[in-house]
């Protein structure tokens, strides 16, 4: 029972004796990359190069390449580089270059497995199929069926027994089962339960006499935490999906590693800040008998690999007159960070949800919804570029206008407080009506005092919405949009309403006005 090595969360070590048949494994991992191939701000979002040379920016893909590069050669035997998913979709150079750069970058880092991520399949399965022509290591998921896909078939394998000194080190991988929700996969890729694909291919492996397992997953950490629960034979899961940051730094949710059911759970946070490093040890039989790491904290302290900043910058040529453009100003920093707007009120889906609801007010409109998982970044005060308002808004969404009842307002609002716990995008943040919500009740009984221009909702009438076309088409969970009427799903680019809307209003002054209340 690996509990029994435990020490401290502040040593952040599982200990044991070392034997002469002990096998030393030195792993590197990270997760949810989201193309920040520059390094960020602390508000995650793109860091200007001259903050950037004062020290105040982090991650990047030139500081990975360091830190990676380091963390190999000071590593006293063998070395695993594992990715825990979404490498896809966040910055523009997703928006220009697909998931080219991704295979560029982790083919350079010699990458020796990758967890197909939700946001993998953000252009359809073609994205990844493009993704999968040009790697060559394994990239896995066990709760996806590909096989009626024509594109993916046979090339996504649902585990990858890697052998480092000849050890068979299996690497299972699952994918959250919501995916179909919150990205594009479409209706040949078909999702199992993640729990018995698992411990399917766990046992398979087991059979074959592969006695070392490591869990690599793109489900959150919340559901690592089941999978920890209900599988038998896992020695580690590495994690991804919830952006997670374990550690004894100041914000960690949880140890490195948090222990649940005697297994241990990693994960690295996101956006290339943080370099997971472990250091395990098994015993003959396969057991992990020690573990020790931290996360890296990719600051300036870590130098930029020279020849791959050259090349991010040579990439960044065809964005540079697009982010550039200064749109409008703030006085103060919006927040927009995802622990905020996945949970309550937040200053950037008002902004948001207030630049839909005025663009097209004078079409009958009362009300706007925008999912909190849409928003991607904050924005510090001062100039704001269109970059910023990109790498906000990254998925390229449009406007949707369209009909429903109050009755399907309220049940939208249910959906929408309805994964608290998990984090998930599906909060709502919302112009033109207010409502109160309370986690701790039954479903269906959690939204009260809903209002829509300051009268309480009329249950049969019909209201006109907007919303971005992945919400309105049925994007995390608001399934009751889908069949709407009067549905309108090709209205501007959001960005753009977005910039527009903080250019009228400059200097834009972030709020929150309790138009959601949590009880």
């Amino acid at each position: 029972m690996l509990t029994r090595f435990l020490t401290s969360a502040a040593a952040l070590a599982l200990t044991a004796g070392t034997a002469a048949a002990d096998y030393s494994l030195t792993i590197l991992h990270t997760n949810d990359f989201h193309d920040r191939f520059e390094p960020i701000s602390k508000y995650d979002s793109t860091c200007a190069e001259e903050d950037n040379a004062a020290g105040e920016c982090f991650g990047g893909i030139a500081r990975l390449v360091t830190a990676i590069g380091e963390a190999r050669s000071a590593a006293p035997g063998d070395v695993l580089l594992l990715d825990a998913g979404d490498m896809f979709q966040g910055s523009l150079f997703f928006t220009q270059y697909g998931g080219d750069l991704a295979a560029e970058f982790m083919t350079q880092l010699d990458y020796d497995a990758m967890a197909v991520g939700n946001h993998e399949f953000d252009k359809g399965p073609e994205g990844l199929s493009d993704f999968l022509d040009q790697v060559e290591f394994p990239v896995l998921s066990a709760n996806i069926d590909v096989s009626q896909n024509n594109m993916l078939a046979g090339r996504v394998g649902k585990s990858v027994v890697l052998e480092p000194g000849g050890e068979k080190i299996g690497i299972v991988s699952v994918l959250a089962e919501d995916t179909p929700e919150t990205s594009s996969p479409g209706d040949t890729v078909i999702f199992s339960s993640a729990v018995d694909s698992a411990q399917a291919e766990i046992d398979r492996l087991t059979a074959e006499g592969v006695n070392k397992i490591i869990l690599l997953t793109h489900v959150g950490l919340s559901q690592d935490r089941v999978l920890a629960q209900e599988l038998t034979g896992v020695d580690l899961i590495i994690g991804g999906h919830s952006h997670t940051l374990l550690g004894d730094m100041e914000g960690a949710a949880g140890p490195y590693p948090t222990v649940e059911n005697d297994v241990p759970i990693v994960t690295a946070y996101a956006y290339g800040k943080y370099l997971g490093v472990l250091q395990a040890t098994f015993d003959d039989a396969g057991e992990l008998t020690e573990l020790a790491g931290a996360p890296q904290l990719l600051d300036a302290s870590v130098s930029e690999d020279e020849a791959t900043k050259a090349r991010v910058a040579e990439l960044a040529g065809p964005l540079e007159e697009m982010r550039s453009t200064v749109v409008a100003e703030t006085a103060e920093a919006i927040e927009g960070s995802r622990e905020v707007c996945r949970a309550q009120e937040c200053p950037m889906g008002n902004l948001v949800a207030d630049a839909m609801l005025d663009r097209v007010k004078d079409q009958g409109v009362q009300i706007a919804i925008q999912n909190g998982g849409g928003l991607r970044a904050s924005i510090d005060s001062g100039q704001v570029t269109m970059g910023e308002v990109l790498t906000v808004l990254p998925f390229q969404n449009t406007l949707s206008t369209f009909q429903v009842t109050g009755a399907t307002l309220v049940e939208a609002l249910e959906n929408g407080v309805s994964q608290l716990e998990e984090g998930a995008g599906r909060f709502p943040q919302v112009a033109g009506m207010s409502f109160a919500f309370d986690g701790t009740q039954a479903p269906g009984s959690r939204i009260s005092e809903v209002m829509v221009g300051g009268a309480p909702i009329e249950m049969d009438k019909l209201y006109g919405v907007v919303s971005n076309n992945y919400v309105r088409t049925g994007g995390d969970g608001y399934k009751m949009f889908v069949d709407a009427q009067n549905a309108y799903d090709f209205g501007p680019d959001l960005a753009d309403v977005t910039a527009e809307y903080l250019a009228a209003n400059a200097p834009y002054q972030p709020y929150t006005d309790g138009r959601i209340t949590a009880k």
